[in-house]
């Protein structure tokens, strides 16, 4: 089977053990990807959200049998808890059906490109405590300026790092209020 990754943040540059075969292609399906959800350790990390400008994603095939073991992969590699892969990690399949947001654009793609399967991450935005709440640039520039020097430069590495075709409007933000630009890398493509 042909199966890809979907990928836009830290998965990209660190794939830890998720079994990605040797890189990761430019040309993946355009999804409404922006800095989104406030995580657990303070940074402003990418997710999937409604209502926001689709960006290019990015893409690469992984060594595995079939679609579960590759939803069970990238579940490892996200560290999502196993109760949670059903709402958690996007999935879409020639023969199995599809869930997540962006599973059309997804299907329509993977489908010019003859796979079979596709997975991506599909935690949702949250905000505030808030899940499902997508903040704005103002609240996103606003909140980062307000964290511990620890957490920036977690922050700061995460959004530099980003690849740059992943061009959103905070990331836009991030360059000009807090000087954040991208530090160029091409994550083996």
């Amino acid at each position: 089977m042909r199966i890809a990754c979907l990928g836009w943040g830290s998965l990209v540059w660190r794939p830890d053990a998720l079994p990605i075969r040797r890189q990761w292609f430019r040309d993946g399906p355009l999804l409404p990807i922006e800095f989104a959800r406030q995580s657990d350790d303070g940074r402003m990390t990418l997710v999937l959200a409604d209502g926001v400008p689709p960006v290019r994603s990015l893409w690469a095939l992984i060594s595995v049998g079939d679609l579960d073991k590759a939803q069970e992969a990238l579940r490892k590699r996200e560290g999502i808890w196993t109760k949670n892969v059903a709402k958690h990690i996007g999935h879409w399949s020639q023969g199995e059906g599809s869930a997540g947001l962006g599973s059309a654009a997804v299907g329509k793609w993977a489908t010019s490109l003859d796979l079979d399967a596709v997975v991506w991450t599909a935690v949702p935005a949250r905000f505030g405590g808030s899940e499902g709440t997508v903040p704005d640039a103002d609240q996103v520039v606003e909140y980062l300026r307000d964290q511990p020097a620890e957490v920036r430069r977690s922050a700061e590495e995460y959004v530099r790092r980003t690849p740059v075709q992943i061009d959103t409007e905070i990331r836009r933000r991030m360059e000009v209020e807090l000087g954040w630009t991208p530090t160029g890398g091409t994550y083996g493509t």
